[in-house]
């Protein structure tokens, strides 16, 4: 069944959508909105819907179709009793508006995720609010430029970001009007704290950086470079994005950071991919934390003569300075939810998770970089950073360049990438962190085992040895073959051809 739509099943029966929509009603909609006629829609039985969806999804790539080793995202395996958590009748069978005292059960999960997050982050508030990595730098960096008004500092105008930072951090920044100034990276694709003291002033209004970096690279440097940043009166802004590679061995509060967002869907295992949905709780140290978005979950406290109390309530810490919303209702509530159940689960355990991604990206780091010479004809493959950085700062994820390779054969990063997927493998990230040319860059994280990696690791360098003429037109075994990225991007097919 390649097309649904041109699927109809036995004429005049399967499942349909419900009748239109009766006809004085049709009178309230304009006249150039109107359709000419009914929409098309297919008609099915139940098991040609299956077959239908069950194709659809034999087609596409998940995390529970094979390797996933897409660098910064985090796409890791996802506990199945998390999903049996979030569909218990008490939690998704509510409404966000319910009264208080009939969501007592949800209310103390969001208090008690609040309470976590704090706790191995190092920050003193927590909100839930926000439902992306994004939406939780901009309501963070709001928060900051709201200190900063407090305290009669409009002037600083600027923030401070790395030149290997998520790109949404500057994209974050400037949203709220500041202009952004990149600063590079050393040789050893670490933070330059000369560069860093060259740019602060009093203009200077944040630092936007995650640790380790987009590099797979630990910052030791750190609590230096958040000293240099609070001497001219600016705050320090964590990206969470990185975060399973340092949960339960040091915070962002240690390293001298003001704020942080969290990504539940990296970290914390909520279910990441094909536009959510996500969260990206935001945590603040106390100064911060009267302008956070609201409501926040809160306990009631016990009179003194314990008459009250020992329930649970949404508040809104200081409603004339908060930022306001940031996202309809209380946020995502459904992928609060699977990631409490996780943290539940697992708890000081969460430790082990960073070590094991660490462990695994450094193993399979140099299972690549260190292939047997006498039973492999391989092209040279360098990783990133170059030369100072030593492998004890390499966490989580991990870069290679392709550029030798695109050198001597014409084989490019993109090509390479393509070629994994008639292994059986979703592409690493590609071409990202822009500062390394031709980058593939790779997190294994910490769900995959070492029979995984040895696989991987075997058929990548199988890949760089191959022909480069069916490398460089791969892939050959996908139901899509190579597209025009270009084409596609500028000429956006978002309809059915043919349909109204």
């Amino acid at each position: 069944m390649s097309d649904i739509f041109e699927f109809n099943g036995a004429e005049g029966t399967g499942w349909s959508q419900p009748e239109p929509i009766m006809e004085g009603a049709a009178e309230t909609v304009p006249e150039s909105l109107a359709r000419a006629r009914l929409p098309q829609w297919p008609r099915a039985s139940e098991p040609e819907l299956v077959r239908h969806y069950t194709w659809l999804s034999q087609r596409n790539f998940g995390i529970d179709t094979g390797f996933y080793p897409l660098g910064s995202c985090t796409m890791k395996h996802n506990p199945r009793i998390n999903e049996r958590i979030v569909q218990l009748p008490g939690i998704d069978r509510i409404h966000p508006l319910q009264p208080e005292h009939q969501i007592q059960g949800l209310l103390s999960i969001f208090f008690e995720m609040q309470e976590m997050l704090e706790i191995c982050s190092g920050m003193d508030q927590v909100t839930l609010q926000p439902v992306a990595g994004a939406q939780g730098e901009f309501a963070a960096i709001r928060c900051i430029q709201e200190y900063h008004r407090e305290n009669g500092e409009s002037h600083r105008d600027k923030v401070i970001v790395p030149d290997s930072a998520h790109g949404t951090n500057p994209a974050s920044a400037a949203m709220c009007g500041y202009e952004i100034i990149e600063i590079p990276s050393g040789v050893d694709g670490r933070l330059d704290l000369d560069a860093l003291t060259a740019a602060v002033g009093e203009d200077t209004a944040a630092m936007m950086i995650t640790n380790p970096s987009t590099l797979g690279i630990f910052e030791p440097d750190i609590a230096r470079a958040a000293e240099i940043v609070h001497e001219v009166g600016g705050q320090m802004y964590y990206d969470g994005a990185n975060f399973n590679a340092i949960l339960g061995k040091t915070d962002p509060g240690r390293m001298g950071f003001d704020a942080v967002h969290y990504n539940l869907h990296k970290t914390f295992s909520q279910p990441h991919g094909g536009g959510g949905p996500g969260s990206g709780p935001i945590g603040v140290k106390s100064h911060l934390a009267d302008f956070l978005p609201a409501p926040l979950a809160d306990r009631e406290q016990a009179d003194d003569d314990g008459a009250t109390g020992d329930g649970y309530r949404y508040f809104w810490r200081t409603p004339e300075k908060s930022i306001g919303k940031v996202q309809q209702w209380h946020g995502n509530a459904g992928a609060v939810v699977r990631a409490w159940a996780f943290y539940r689960r697992y708890g000081r355990e969460l430790e082990l998770m960073s070590e094991h991604a660490v462990l695994n990206a450094n193993y399979l780091r140099h299972r690549i970089l260190n292939p047997d010479p006498e039973s492999r004809n391989l092209h040279d493959i360098h990783a990133m950073p170059v030369d100072g950085a030593p492998a004890e700062v390499v966490k989580h994820e991990f870069t290679l360049s392709m550029s030798p390779l695109k050198d001597s054969t014409g084989v490019t990063g993109k090509d390479v990438a393509k070629r994994l997927l008639d292994y059986g493998y979703m592409s690493p990230t590609l071409y990202f962190p822009m500062i390394v040319p031709e980058c593939l860059m790779i997190e294994p994280t910490e769900t995959e085992s070492r029979e995984v990696l040895d696989k991987f690791a075997n058929d990548f360098l199988d890949i760089l040895a191959e022909d480069p003429q069916i490398v460089s037109t791969a892939p050959h075994n996908t139901d899509v073959r190579r597209v025009d990225e270009v084409q596609a991007a500028r000429n956006l097919v978002l309809r059915h051809p043919g349909r109204d």
